[in-house]
């Protein structure tokens, strides 16, 4: 049968079962913000870990939080779950299909499709090694001897594995480690396998689909195996069908590399992504709060564009991985990136570094809680009120950019560095992905002296100003100013109402006053939505830190 046929047939069986849209599929707006976080990142004795999250988020974020990324929870053999051993179950230590449902109910549901690759373990690739020939095709084999040095690695480690198979030892692509064996798109039936995956999917409540890694899908010999047009091609088709079928569906793409390579994925705005990750925003953020300047920040955020009002960007400052800086370089000099390094070490992260070549190694990502990433040299008390008030500002930067904010689990509570995680596993990267237990969480949550309640109070505040207005909109306009170097500036314009806002973040840690000329806006006063201020904007205040969002005449509040 043609492989247009199959997927025709794919596309009608769904039609046939999907039902309804879920309940919570309305379009982006100023309202959407998502929750990044482990399914078992929150834990209650005697209750599975996907309930007691449900719990939380039911109790503790309504009226700030809608949207959730459960990163993901299937089953799986390494990697914190990024080594899938089957697509379609729920791992039963974190709960059943039933919760995740529960969930998706309720808030927007982002998913992870983890398509580049499955797990050494999974049944596909168990079958490979046994020669079904049903699977033979569905991983790539490759003769050692072939040239690869063109080959862009994401990881310090060999791209090529060893297996036993029924038919002799052979070698299978694995970008990312030897327990993650590299899919076939190549092979139709490893396409089809996947889009009926994602309708899967669909069919199981998610409005958000994550598309991890999706950067490295096609190989190809004698090329970089990077953003090949073969991978747009496939992100285009999934776009395709999930338009068909599921309208009210969100594509992101998740490549970690510079900003002009990570916006391809845009397309021409209206056929790949919806929304892309925005990668450079980390370190840019942090380099701007260490340095105390923020004209790095400001040229780079003048300069971005979006294909179209289709798409946008999906902001974070911090996520289970590290802080990656492969999306900063031609932004950031090398002394500025050795600033960042120098100021992780100091407040006890580490730094993961990858292969350039057989002579040179380039530290690739910071490993550090973005709050202790935060914490000022020479070491301030990091629980005092200037420490929580800087870690805030870098927060609200990223809120008031054009795009959907996506919020990790340890940055809303404030998390500290997980040095005991990190002595455990020997993972760098655990240090951003403790496990938590729930009624630990709660008395320090009332606690009002604790860090974790400064903290969440204070982004349920921004948070819950900010769904207010039209102006705050994922496709709304931006436009960046250049007041002074120690304020970060911009405009947000919603396109269909009269909501404008001004949103200034000092950045230095002095406290100053802003001097602001608007030719549109002639008069001379205006309201700060966070504190209730009056300002006057040819004079305004701002103490260290101090975030202000000004509504200027005509705002439209929701």
């Amino acid at each position: 049968m043609m492989v247009f046929t199959r997927l025709e047939n794919a596309l009608e069986k769904h039609l046939l079962t999907a039902g309804e849209k879920p309940p919570t599929a309305n379009p982006l707006s100023e309202r959407d913000a998502i929750l990044i976080t482990y399914g078992d990142i929150v834990r209650q004795s005697g209750e599975k870990p996907l309930t007691t999250l449900f719990k939380l988020l039911s109790n503790q974020l309504e009226g700030t939080i809608n949207g959730v990324h459960i990163l993901p929870f299937f089953p799986y053999s390494s990697d914190d779950g990024f080594s899938v051993t089957d697509y379609r179950a729920v791992d039963s230590n974190l709960g059943d299909w039933s919760e995740i449902t529960k969930i998706a109910d309720v808030f927007r549901l982002m998913i992870d499709a983890v398509i580049n690759h499955v797990s050494a373990q999974s049944d596909w690739f168990q079958k490979f090694l046994s020669g079904d020939l049903a699977y033979i095709d569905y991983f790539i084999r490759i003769d050692p001897n072939t040239d690869l040095d063109d080959v862009v690695r994401p990881r310090d480690l060999p791209l090529l594995t060893p297996v036993r198979t029924s038919q002799g030892q052979q070698y299978v692509w694995t970008t990312f480690s030897a327990d993650q064996i590299d899919l076939n798109f190549a092979n139709p039936d490893v396409l089809l396998e996947i889009l009926k995956l994602l309708l899967f999917y669909v069919r199981r409540g998610a409005q958000i689909i994550r598309l991890d890694a999706i950067a490295f899908l096609w190989k190809q010999v004698g090329t970089s195996c990077i953003h090949l047009p073969q991978t747009h091609h496939v992100v285009k088709l999934i776009r395709s069908v999930l338009d068909i079928v599921a309208p009210w569906m969100h594509i992101v793409t998740e490549t970690n590399v510079p900003h002009t390579e990570n916006i391809s994925y845009f397309g021409d705005g209206n056929d790949e992504a919806h929304m892309v990750y925005q990668f450079a925003l980390p370190p840019l953020v942090l380099h701007t709060l260490l340095s105390g300047d923020a004209s790095r920040l400001t040229d780079w955020a003048a300069g971005i564009h979006l294909p179209s009002r289709q798409v946008t960007f999906f902001n974070f400052l911090a996520s289970h991985d590290g802080i990656g800086l492969r999306p900063v370089q031609g932004i950031l000099a090398a002394d500025e990136i050795e600033a960042l390094i120098r100021q992780t070490k100091a407040n006890g992260g580490g730094v993961s570094y990858r292969q350039v070549n057989e002579n040179e190694r380039q530290p690739y990502e910071l490993n550090i809680s973005y709050y202790d990433a935060l914490v000022e040299q020479p070491a301030h008390n990091p629980g005092s009120d200037r420490q929580v008030a800087r870690f805030m500002v870098s927060q609200a930067i990223m809120l008031s950019l054009i795009g959907v904010p996506g919020i990790y689990f340890h940055s809303l509570f404030g998390s500290r560095n997980d040095q005991q995680g990190v002595e455990k596993t020997g993972k760098l990267r655990s240090i951003n992905r403790e496990k938590l237990k729930l009624a630990q969480l709660e008395d320090q949550l009332a606690d009002h002296t604790s860090i974790r309640a400064r903290v969440f109070r204070e982004y349920k505040r921004l948070l819950r100003a900010r769904r207010r207005f039209a102006a705050f909109h994922p496709h709304s306009e931006q436009h960046v100013l250049e007041i002074d170097t120690a304020i970060f500036a911009i405009m947000r314009s919603a396109p269909s109402s009269p909501s404008i806002m001004l949103c200034l973040h000092e950045i230095s840690g002095d406290a100053l006053r802003a001097r602001i000329k608007l030719p549109d806006f002639s008069r001379p006063q205006a309201k700060d939505i966070l504190s209730g201020d009056i300002v006057s904007l040819e004079d305004c205040p701002l103490d260290p830190y101090q975030v202000r969002w000004i509504k200027l005449d005509g705002s439209v509040q929701r």
